[in-house]
């Protein structure tokens, strides 16, 4: 499993869940499924293209990736396959290469979901900022291309500009300071990744009578903004189910020989006050720690 940054809580979810789904299947089926972490500390896609090498000249039955820059990776994709290994995508796709399938979201209509709850948020009008993290990542620019196409909708609402970033919670949120400096206009964040809220620092630094936030991403770090109602909407990725699913669908298609699909659909849950509980037990249960007791504890 060859996933973007060791460092990103995202795709710590993730591993979390290869590993849930490789002891399943071992218990299953009595073959010994293993999950190798080949990801990289911080996001660098020449790392991952050797990660891929490393995995197909150790004997790995099939690689796992999420891709930081895709153009870069399809050579190594390629030369994997040709070698007999077979590799599948998640969160990031490597398109045009020779992975056998995807799970993930539809990009564009996640990013425009997000301008469509940004724009309820802040009654159809107003500036926004949209936050886009890694400039080269291909899931994230289709992303922001879906949020600007909803924006053009909505004849009140303005596109101040969008913001890149190195993709930890300390520089997101940095840029996002850096940008309400710049353009203190801004009203409203159409954040097409959740970094900037996996740090509580903007919910001392930003006001939500003012600012309305609706980002990517729903882990416990960030129950707090949706809590304070800075962040009344988040739209959590399933990230416990990137390893999860993509295990098993490795394992059908590797092990069992059945055809899988080339695109693994995944969507979006939206989570705000109403179900803040619920989603809090659901973290829980696929193993995060730091979920805050208080959101445990909220009406079922």
């Amino acid at each position: 499993m060859i996933a973007k940054s060791s460092t990103n809580p995202v795709f710590l979810s993730g591993r979390a869940g290869a590993d849930s789904a490789a002891k399943e299947l071992t218990a299953q089926t009595g073959v010994h499924v293993t999950i190798d972490w080949l990801t990289p500390p911080s996001e660098d896609a020449t790392v991952q293209a050797q990660a891929i090498a490393q995995a197909a000249n150790t004997g790995d039955n099939a690689v796992l990736l999420s891709a930081t820059d895709a153009g870069k990776l399809v050579g190594a994709v390629n030369e994997a396959v040709a070698r007999g290994v077979p590799v599948m995508t998640f969160d990031s796709d490597v398109a045009g290469s020779n992975r056998f399938s995807f799970y993930g979201g539809d990009d564009e209509a996640m990013g425009r979901q997000v301008m469509q709850e940004l724009a309820v948020q802040m009654h159809d009008s107003g500036k926004v900022a949209i936050l886009g993290g890694n400039q080269i990542a291909p899931n994230l620019q289709k992303r922001i291309a879906g949020a600007k196409e909803e924006a053009a909708k909505y004849p009140g609402i303005t596109i101040v500009n969008t913001f890149y970033h190195a993709e930890t919670p300390q520089d997101a949120a940095a840029e996002v300071l850096r940008a309400q400096n710049a353009y203190p206009g801004i009203q409203g964040w159409a954040m097409i990744g959740g970094w900037a809220l996996f740090t509580k620092a903007l919910l001392s630094d930003l006001n939500a009578d003012h600012l309305k936030i609706v980002a990517v991403d729903a882990l416990p770090a960030e129950l707090a903004y949706v809590d304070k109602g800075l962040a009344p909407v988040l739209l959590a990725q399933p990230v416990f189910d990137w390893g999860y699913v993509s295990v098993k669908t490795i394992f059908d298609h590797v092990y069992l020989k059945k055809d899988v699909p080339a695109h693994v659909q995944m969507d979006l849950i939206r989570v705000s006050k109403d179900n803040l509980g619920t989603w809090a037990r659901q973290l829980k249960a696929w193993g995060f720690t730091d979920v805050d007791p208080k959101y445990l504890a909220l009406a079922k």
